[in-house]
């Protein structure tokens, strides 16, 4: 029996998959614009991605953003992300900023799930779980390729490691150069969420050959879809998204 997770109303791991919409404002004034655009959209999850925020090195102003931006989102699930330039990410910031900076956030009790990359220390992916379950907030563990896609086999492995370190939702993004890579990421899915999955897993195979994947999900419990701008090379469109989900899953 597969876990579902259940935040204000929207339950990961059951039915159609969801959508989430990332925000990408550099400024706090552009966040609110781009927070009270979100509110009209037929989504069912927000993203902020952080390290598009040009005062991110100030925990005081990131703080200020995000009571901006729940003042707005007062009834979505939101993630909270930083992501690094190695996973495709706008800027670096030190290990210690990263694992401050998450701390900070899981301590305003303004988010839902925060993202952690599989790929930093062991033991810091484990302090920032054992933190944000302490503060009621759900981890997506996450590995992005913007290179290439590995081997199913490869892919499978780090989905099931990131399950074995207690995050709440294993994650992957990779990139495919042909359409065999984007047949081994739906294969992979489908072997992750059949054979080892106990709880919601995200895949997704990412540009234009791997735009099947957001929609056709194999087990994928979570899509990305974008508003203006996305966040990721062959996001849809949120409401073509949606349209594209009801079609599929009717």
């Amino acid at each position: 029996m597969k876990k579902t997770i259940k935040v204000k109303g929207i339950t990961l791991g059951e039915g159609t998959p969801k959508i989430c919409v990332p925000m990408v404002g550099r400024t706090t004034s552009q966040l609110i614009e781009e927070a009270r655009l979100h509110k009209t959209l037929d989504l069912d999850l927000v993203e902020w991605r952080v390290d598009h925020f040009e005062q991110v090195d100030d925990l005081m102003q990131v703080k200020e953003a995000l009571a901006n931006i729940r003042s707005v989102l007062t009834d979505i699930p939101l993630i909270f992300t930083f992501r690094s330039t190695k996973e495709g990410g706008e800027k670096e910031i030190s290990n210690d900023h990263y694992i401050e900076l998450n701390k900070e956030i899981l301590q305003t009790g303004q988010v839902d799930f925060i993202d952690v990359e599989l790929f930093n220390e062991e033991k810091d992916v484990k302090t920032l779980i054992n933190f944000a379950h302490s503060h009621d907030v759900f981890v997506i563990v996450s590995n992005h390729d913007f290179e290439k896609t590995p081997p199913k086999e490869e892919i499978v492995s780090r989905l099931r490691s990131a399950q074995d370190l207690g995050g709440d939702i294993p994650k992957i993004a990779v990139m495919p150069k042909t359409n065999e890579d984007v047949l081994a990421l739906l294969d992979a899915t489908n072997i992750m969420y059949e054979k080892y999955a106990d709880r919601p897993i995200i895949t997704i195979s990412m540009g234009q050959k791997g735009a099947i994947s957001r929609v056709a999900g194999f087990g994928s419990a979570l899509t990305f879809g974008a508003a203006k701008v996305g966040s990721a090379p062959g996001q849809i469109a949120v409401n073509e998204l949606r349209s594209m989900l009801n079609l599929l899953n009717q």
